[in-house]
């Protein structure tokens, strides 16, 4: 199509109209003259522009129909899942969450016929009807102790990361050190750069309990004696650093380690978590067992306010028998940044997580080669689940809006946009702020370690704990509630592969919705009682290392 003889015909109408009506017909004709090049220019772009769309004329309203240039490649569609969608599907589905929901005069009701009474059934059933015997902690039936050779010197260690990792890295430096027949200092903590928590070992652990816990086991002081330090200019920081590879073997410490720690009689490994194997023997096994268990235990002001909250927690969910669920939401602004996935925050939350990222990870992200995919995160379970997609997860399942949740997290990204349709689906909900008095957590504030021990203790004692992302946090409450509850407690750990796929579709009915939630659940729960693999960790997997049954075997 040709635009020239009409942008001709447009000039020539114009000067016509110009030599009859005079100054005021040649303004008008020069308005003409525009609109046609303006209609021309349009035509231009929908004829060779591929799809733009254009104002005709500058008039709003007014546009030309784009289509695709004619052997251009369409764009295929994401692949279902890649794309976050839940606050559409949420949006739809809406009215159908609300409606299924337990009436307050039935809440109370003992008619297993009512939907109440089994929705709340989850919450009463046994914890394993199926597992046979229950396992029970057996840890210092197995540790006999022994008189201690003379040590072979002194083992300083550098705990990094959040709560739970330092847990990790005074576990396996117990473990180190009864290898190494050395002495262990109380371990010091590194200064994370995203916990930010200038935290000691006392301040989070009760020091005196840790010490005498392992009396019999392994020598363990407060601090390195002067005379050592006098050898070292009083610097830490000037004893060798035995760098060591993350998950070293017993071997490697014996035939590397321990020469050079008889050689100084002093050794220092920073950083150090993950530094040492799964599998390790088995009397060293069950002293990590006896660390992670009973030696380690929550300073005193730690655990005075946190059994108080869990006394709180169960008076509130008296109508349950005290029984309530716990979810790890793990959508703080760190960890939303770190998965590299994107949600519904478009230009803002982009800007918002570059920043995060530059600011904890400087270049980490912008490495030559490296590939950020968000669609492939999601599609592979990667992606943190929000608050919404937790709440939704849970109505699915058949927790409805009487059930009492307790909600264990650091600050949440966003929280007033993104905790809003929570607190919708479950207007029961708690948190260490709406448990605990503002002068209670005054001193706790700016902790990260000392308010996740708060979360850690409420959690462990729920009759249901949800794990919504991996870390150490969920692993070792995993491990500890099996070693409390004697072997199998119920925990949601969703396969997030399948979730994203429900979470995809805004035309999903809520019925086939719940379907789909409830057969997650049922694969969560047919696990059961899970036994420690060769490669696994003690610390998620306590049995059979830390525990036996009861007939004592």
């Amino acid at each position: 199509m040709s635009v020239v003889p009409l942008v001709r015909g447009a000039a020539k109408a114009a000067r016509r109209h110009q030599a009859g009506r005079g100054g005021g017909g040649r303004r008008r004709a020069a308005v003409v003259l525009l609109l046609a090049l303006a209609y021309a220019a349009g035509l231009l772009l929908f004829v060779f522009g591929g799809g733009a769309s254009v104002d005709v004329g500058g008039r709003a309203g007014v546009t030309v129909a784009s289509f695709r240039r004619r052997g251009a490649p369409a764009r295929s569609p994401p692949p279902p899942g890649s794309v976050y969608r839940s606050h559409i599907v949420f949006e739809r589905l809406w009215p159908d969450i609300r409606d299924d929901a337990a009436p307050a005069s039935t809440a109370t009701s003992a008619s297993v016929s009512t939907p109440s009474s089994w929705r709340r059934s989850m919450l009463t059933t046994p914890r394993s009807p199926n597992s046979g015997e229950l396992w029970m902690p057996c840890v210092k039936r197995r540790l006999i102790p022994s008189e201690l050779p003379p040590s072979n010197g002194y083992l300083i260690v550098e705990a990094n990361g959040g709560l739970n990792q330092q847990r990790l890295s005074i576990c396996d430096a117990v473990a180190v050190a009864s290898l190494l027949n050395a002495t262990l200092v109380i371990p010091v903590f590194h200064l994370n750069s995203v916990w930010r928590d200038p935290s000691k070992f006392s301040d989070i652990f009760d020091e005196y309990r840790f010490i005498e816990t392992l009396r019999l086991h392994v020598r363990v002081v407060k601090e390195l004696p002067k005379d050592v330090l006098l050898r070292f200019n009083h610097n830490i920081s000037s004893i060798p650093n035995m760098r060591t590879k993350a998950y070293s073997s017993p071997d490697h410490y014996v035939q590397k380690v321990l020469p050079r720690l008889l050689e100084l009689g002093v050794v220092r490994i920073a950083p150090f978590s993950n530094r040492l194997a799964q599998s390790v023997p088995s009397n060293i096994q069950t002293l990590r067992c006896l660390v992670n268990y009973q030696a380690l235990r929550f300073a005193e002001p730690i655990r005075v306010l946190a059994e108080d909250m869990v006394v709180r927690m169960m008076k509130k969910s008296s109508s349950t028998g005290g029984k309530y669920v716990s979810v790890h939401l793990r959508f703080e602004e760190d960890m939303v940044a770190f998965s590299c996935c994107t949600y519904d925050g478009g230009r803002k939350e982009k800007i918002e997580m570059e920043n995060a990222r530059e600011r904890s990870w400087r270049g980490k992200f912008h490495r030559p080669g490296r590939v950020i995919n968000p669609e492939a995160n999601r599609r592979d379970g990667k992606c943190p689940l929000t608050p919404l997609e937790v709440g939704m997860m849970l109505r699915g399942m058949g927790f409805d809006n009487t059930t009492f949740l307790y909600v264990a997290s650091g600050k949440i990204y966003n929280a007033a946009k993104y905790m809003a349709p929570l607190r919708q689906m479950f207007p029961l909900l708690e948190t260490k702020d709406t448990l605990a008095l503002p002068e209670e957590l005054a001193e706790f504030k700016g902790y990260s370690s000392r308010l996740a021990a708060l979360d850690y203790t409420v959690c462990v004692q729920s009759e249901v704990f949800v794990t919504t992302q991996g870390g150490n946090f969920p692993h070792f409450l995993m491990g500890h509630r099996r070693y409390l509850l004697g072997g199998n407690a119920k925990t949601i750990k969703p396969d997030k592969r399948k979730l994203v796929l429900s979470f995809d579709d805004p035309n999903i009915r809520w019925s086939r919705f719940k379907r789909q939630m409830q057969d997650i659940l049922h694969h969560s729960d047919i696990k059961g009682v899970t036994f420690r693999k060769p490669n696994d960790s003690i610390y998620t997997f306590p049995m059979p290392d830390c525990m036996c049954q009861q007939d004592g075997r």
